[in-house]
């Protein structure tokens, strides 16, 4: 077995057709065809199930596979450890993020790196909280941004920032007259949600409103689209402080602070326990500095450097 086999049973995994598989690692594809084909005979295994339209993996190729990935990143750090920081600061950089933090972060991450790091090729993608923790596992994803604890013992978890939650309520609702709202005020209230469609969510069901549990709620769901839902339905949701900025000023007195008690999330930086790209991931936490309100840091981002 080779470092260039576990390259190119990912690679056509990634591509599920030979051709192109072969093409993506500049060979032929009966060079590709027949390495593949004899890791296969030494583990006496199908890692590939080849009448399938694409190519797919068998049963226990999947998890050769995912081992592979996590193998040849292994390799990778290797190298990364002796490249010099300024080495370190090009290539891609994949981060993954949850709904409800994208369009915080990521447009003001693309100026930073533009304008600081062209030699960086960044790539977002919004996840929901537990596939950005898989795809970091699985060496799919540098980094992640999510909400705080992860309770996974393999990834590290860094706070970036910590936010309260607000009420957003339509004008035409009783609790518009309200200077806040309580918990115990949402508890009587149906709110509007975004998880496995738009629906109105009885609250008298929820017990302790814990960390985590807007991404339940909200899970995968655009800020956004609940406020316009609220604007032309009425009723209320439930939204981030980092969202107020985007709503527009003649609905500001929509906004009601939480209290008793008051709701709040901690986002965080996820990443491998074995990553060691130090530079790069300091160059992440550079960005967040200048986009995150000084009011919401938490101490890693007002750090100047982040050692691993």
């Amino acid at each position: 077995m080779t470092l260039q086999q576990l390259k190119y049973i990912v690679a056509l995994d990634q591509w599920g057709h030979f051709g192109k598989a072969a093409e993506a690692c500049n060979l032929t594809q009966s060079t590709l065809s027949l390495m593949i084909k004899k890791l296969e005979e030494e583990l006496d295994i199908l890692i590939f199930d080849r009448e399938a339209h694409p190519v797919t993996p068998t049963e226990i190729g999947r998890r050769i596979i995912d081992q592979a990935k996590v193998v040849l990143y292994n390799v990778s750090q290797i190298t990364e450890m002796t490249r010099s920081e300024k080495e370190n600061l090009s290539g891609p950089l994949n981060i993954a993020m949850i709904s409800t933090v994208a369009p915080v972060l990521v447009p003001g991450l693309f100026n930073f790196i533009k304008n600081n790091y062209p030699s960086i090729s960044l790539q977002t993608e919004e996840m929901l909280s537990e596939t950005i923790k898989d795809k970091i596992r699985k060496t799919e994803v540098d980094v992640g941004i999510l909400t705080a604890p992860f309770n996974d013992p393999e990834l590290l978890e860094i706070p970036v920032y910590t936010e309260h939650f607000y009420v957003y309520v339509s004008k035409n609702d009783p609790a518009y007259e309200l200077e806040s709202i309580s918990l115990d005020n949402l508890r009587g209230r149906s709110i509007w949600i975004m998880k496995n469609g738009v629906r109105l969510y009885d609250m008298s069901s929820v017990k302790e409103f814990k960390a985590g549990s807007y991404e339940r709620f909200f899970e995968g769901g655009r800020v956004g689209i609940l406020i316009q839902i609220v604007n032309d339905n009425g009723g209320l949701t439930i939204i981030p402080e980092s969202h107020i900025k985007f709503i527009d000023p003649s609905l500001q007195s929509c906004i009601k602070p939480i209290v008793e008690p008051a709701l709040k999330r901690t986002i965080a930086l996820a990443i491998r326990k074995d990553y060691v790209h130090e530079a790069m991931l300091n160059v992440v936490l550079r960005a967040l500095k200048t986009i995150v309100p000084a009011r919401l840091k938490e101490s890693a981002v007002k750090k100047e450097w982040l050692k691993l």
